[in-house]
């Protein structure tokens, strides 16, 4: 199982939205080589960067930060943010990124979705966000007609191979992720998922390596990572 320590951009910089982290190697720096080489250091094998700015611009704001940390800290990124059309795409990949997750405009253009597919594999994943198991955007807040198991599996027929699932009720509220529904998605629709939002211990975490036979492949981890209630180095022999 790989455990994904998120890293939110914004302007360039390195926030969090409860910047307090518990390890006083990073209290106040805000350096995204910096906290990436922390993270290297402490075992990582992936890390998660969401471009803030390009989530709420529609565009990919933080590239060349990025880059900067693909060129000094030479560890795979996963970013997401911003990234909704096939340039974006090729942009973001362009740099060296390892993989890039489509959000909310999967449910809108399918059609990209397919050609992201067929052009670039399993380099492109796309988010899940769901809310009372139906399908959410615009901020997880607007519900769609979708059930999260039927953009699952409209999702693996275009081509996608893997899913990145967040229970909006959970993200960030440290209450321990849906394994139900993730189940399902690898189960019932076989697609690849990795699990963010609502990872609040390492039990948590000791339950998601258990999944992985079934196509759980990890889980993304911030803010328990960043409020000291997991320590990383705790989570290496999963």
């Amino acid at each position: 199982m790989v455990v994904i320590p998120a890293m939110d951009i914004r302007c360039g910089k390195f926030v969090h939205v409860l910047s307090l982290p518990a390890w006083e190697e990073l209290i106040g720096n805000d350096d995204p080589v910096d906290v990436a080489n922390w993270w290297k250091k402490q075992g990582a094998e992936m890390l998660h960067i969401t471009d803030l700015d390009g989530s709420f611009r529609g565009r990919p704001e933080n590239l060349d930060v990025i880059k900067e940390i693909i060129n000094e800290v030479n560890l795979p990124l996963q970013v997401v943010g911003g990234i909704r059309n096939l340039k974006n795409i090729e942009d973001v990949l362009n740099i060296g990124v390892a993989r890039v997750v489509l959000g909310t405009i999967a449910t809108r253009e399918p059609k990209l979705v397919e050609q992201a597919c067929r052009e670039f594999g399993d380099r492109v994943a796309v988010g899940i966000e769901g809310r009372n198991d139906m399908v959410a955007v615009e901020g997880w807040i607007q519900p769609t007609d979708w059930s999260i198991m039927q953009i699952g599996q409209y999702l693996k027929e275009l081509g996608v191979k893997r899913v990145v699932f967040n229970d909006t009720r959970r993200d960030g509220s440290l209450k321990g992720p849906n394994l139900e529904v993730a189940k399902k998605l690898a189960q019932e629709i076989g697609l690849k998922v990795v699990i963010s939002g609502g990872v609040s211990s390492l039990e948590d975490l000791r339950q998601i390596a258990a999944l992985n036979d079934i196509g759980i492949e990890g889980a993304i981890v911030g803010k328990a990572f960043y409020k000291g209630a997991i320590n990383f180095k705790d989570t290496l022999t999963l």
